[in-house]
């Protein structure tokens, strides 16, 4: 084996590049989950074009948000995101919601900068009609005047995760003449109600919600309906103090209609 020209402290060993573990996340997302490129279409409803400059910067290849699979794209037929800049004027309202109904289900808008966002300096112009959530549903703002590109890659990781959200959404529909279920209907309604009070006014609304159901399913289902086991078996495995308070506070309200509402 050849020796080496120069010795080993003299010699250039690149350093290997490691991936933010954010970074990593994000392609981690888009490959495994969306499984295919984001396609962004840039409307301009009536900027300066200081934020397209900022958009293209982001494109370019210093950010480079290509990496992660998002593309730009001419056509909003073609689009996942749609990217609204600028205020919104009269003369560009209709082009705006064009894009918006061209562009397939479905699809993320996102405002992008202070004009696109609140109408910017320009809001109470004569021809203006504000930011893009005056006419579009929007999902995402990336505030600034202009944003900068790193602003303008959070933005879009953003969008992704909704977009993620939207493909595998589930939309229940409720069925002609059917019902929603009664909750605990073995329970006597005037007693629920009593334990769902006393447990938000001594827990909070969503947490004593949660705990009012625990204790009516104990009483739904004590063995042999014998709900005063059933309630001390509950109160038995608890190990928080506060738990127990409270559940012993429901099982007064059972068994003597006390409460502190």
């Amino acid at each position: 084996m050849a020796e080496p020209l120069l010795p080993e402290s003299l010699q250039h060993r690149p350093t290997k590049l490691e991936l933010d573990e954010g970074i990593q996340k994000a392609k981690e997302t888009l490959l495994k989950k969306i499984r295919r490129s984001v396609y962004v279409y840039r409307v301009d409803c009536g900027g300066c074009n200081g934020c397209e400059i900022e958009i293209f910067g982001s494109i370019t290849p210093v950010f480079d948000v290509e990496r992660f699979g998002i593309k730009v794209v001419p056509s909003p037929r073609h689009a996942d995101v749609l990217l609204y800049t600028g205020a919104v004027t009269r003369a560009m309202r209709m082009p705006a919601l064009r894009a918006y109904e061209a562009a397939p289900d479905p699809k993320i808008v996102v405002s992008y900068g202070a004009c696109g966002c609140t109408g910017g300096i320009f809001y109470d112009n004569y021809c203006v009609w504000g930011g893009t959530d005056k006419i579009l549903p929007v999902d995402v703002y990336i505030p600034g005047c202009p944003p900068s590109p790193a602003q303008t890659v959070y933005g879009f990781a953003m969008a992704l995760g909704l977009l993620e959200q939207k493909l595998y959404a589930e939309t229940t529909v409720e069925v002609e003449g059917e019902q929603a279920p009664i909750l605990h209907p073995r329970v006597p309604y005037k007693t629920r109600v009593a334990i769902e009070r006393e447990a938000r006014a001594m827990s909070g609304y969503r947490y004593g919600k949660d705990l009012a159901n625990q204790f009516l399913i104990s009483l739904a289902t004590a063995p042999g309906g014998d709900i005063e086991r059933g309630m001390d078996k509950l109160i038995a495995r608890q190990d928080d103090p506060r738990r127990v308070e409270v559940f012993e506070a429901l099982r007064r309200v059972v068994l003597t209609g006390e409460a502190h509402v």
